[in-house]
C-alpha cells in the first residue's frame, strides 16, 4: 500500500511543478521584453535619431489612440480575417493533398518537380496578379495568405506519413485492421504533431502574405497602415503596425501551443 502511494506521489505534484515552471518561463520571458524595450527606449533618447527609430513609448501612446479612437481593431480585424482565412484555407488543401501524395509515392514522384517549383516561386511576386484577379478586397489577402501556408502543410503531412513504420501498419492489417480503424488510430496520431507544428510556422507566414497583399493594394488593415504611414514619413507609424503584427503572431503562437497541450497530452 506504501509502495504505491509512493509511486503515485511525483504524478500528483507534477500539475502544480509544471505550473510553476510555466509561470517562471512566462516570467522570463516577460523580463527579457521588457530588458529589450528599455534598451531601446535609452537608444533612442541618447545616440540614435527618434525620427529613424522612433522609441516605445511614442509606439505605445500611439496604440493607445488607435484603440481609443478604434481605428486599431478595425484594421487588427480586417488583418486576421484575411490571414486566419488564408491559413485555415491552406490547411484544408494542404492536409488532404499531402495524405494522398503519401499514400501514392509514384504519383507524388511524378509530380514532385512541379510541388517544388511552384513552392520555391517568390509568391510575394503573385501579389500584384492576386490584385488584378481578385481585385483590393479580402480574397486577394486570403489567397495570397493560402499560397504562402499550403506547401508547408502539405509538405509536413508527407513528412509526417513516411515517418510511420510499416512493420506497425502491417501488424495492424494482420489483425484485420481496417482502413479507418488506421487511420483513426495509427495515420491520426501520427500526423497531428505535423499539423500543430505546420499551424505554428503558417502562422507568420499566413500574415506576411495578407500584409503583402495590403501592401500592395488596400484601403484597410496593418499592412495598409505601414504603407500610408511609411508615406508620411511618420516612423512611429510604422513601427506600431509592426509591433502590433508581432503581438498578433505572439498570440496566435501562443493559442497554437496551448491546444497543442491539449491535443497531444503524451508529448
Amino acid at each position: 500500500m506504501s509502495d504505491s502511494a509512493t509511486a503515485r506521489a511525483p504524478a500528483g505534484n507534477a500539475g502544480p511543478a509544471q505550473g510553476a515552471a510555466a509561470w517562471r518561463t512566462g516570467a522570463a520571458q516577460a523580463g527579457l521584453i521588457l530588458v529589450l524595450l528599455a534598451l531601446w527606449e535609452i537608444a533612442a533618447r541618447t545616440v540614435l535619431n527618434p525620427f529613424w527609430s522612433s522609441r516605445p513609448s511614442l509606439i505605445a501612446e500611439r496604440i493607445w489612440r488607435l484603440a481609443l479612437s478604434g481605428e486599431l481593431w478595425v484594421h487588427c480585424s480586417i488583418t486576421l480575417q484575411e490571414a486566419g482565412a488564408g491559413l485555415l484555407l491552406g490547411a484544408a488543401a494542404g492536409v488532404p493533398l499531402g495524405i494522398a501524395l503519401a499514400r501514392a509515392p509514384r504519383t507524388a514522384k511524378v509530380v514532385e518537380p512541379v510541388v517544388m517549383g511552384l513552392y520555391g516561386l517568390p509568391r510575394v511576386a503573385l501579389a500584384p496578379l492576386f490584385i488584378l484577379w481578385f481585385g483590393i478586397g479580402l480574397m486577394s489577402k486570403i489567397m495570397m495568405a493560402f499560397t504562402m501556408v499550403v506547401f508547408i502543410f502539405m509538405l509536413n503531412v508527407m513528412e509526417g506519413i513516411r515517418t510511420i513504420d510499416p512493420d506497425h501498419l502491417d501488424l495492424m492489417r494482420s489483425m484485420r485492421a481496417g482502413r479507418f480503424y488506421l487511420a483513426r488510430k495509427v495515420l491520426l496520431p501520427a500526423v497531428t504533431p505535423w499539423i500543430l507544428a505546420s499551424f505554428r510556422i503558417g502562422v507568420g507566414l499566413a500574415l506576411i502574405g495578407a500584409v503583402v497583399g495590403e501592401l500592395i493594394g488596400a484601403n484597410r488593415g496593418l499592412g495598409w497602415y505601414v504603407e500610408k504611414s511609411g508615406g508620411q514619413l511618420d516612423t512611429t507609424g510604422v513601427f506600431t503596425g509592426l509591433v502590433v503584427l508581432m503581438i498578433l503572431a505572439m498570440l496566435a503562437n501562443q493559442l497554437i501551443g496551448f491546444v497543442e497541450r491539449r491535443t497531444i497530452r503524451w508529448r
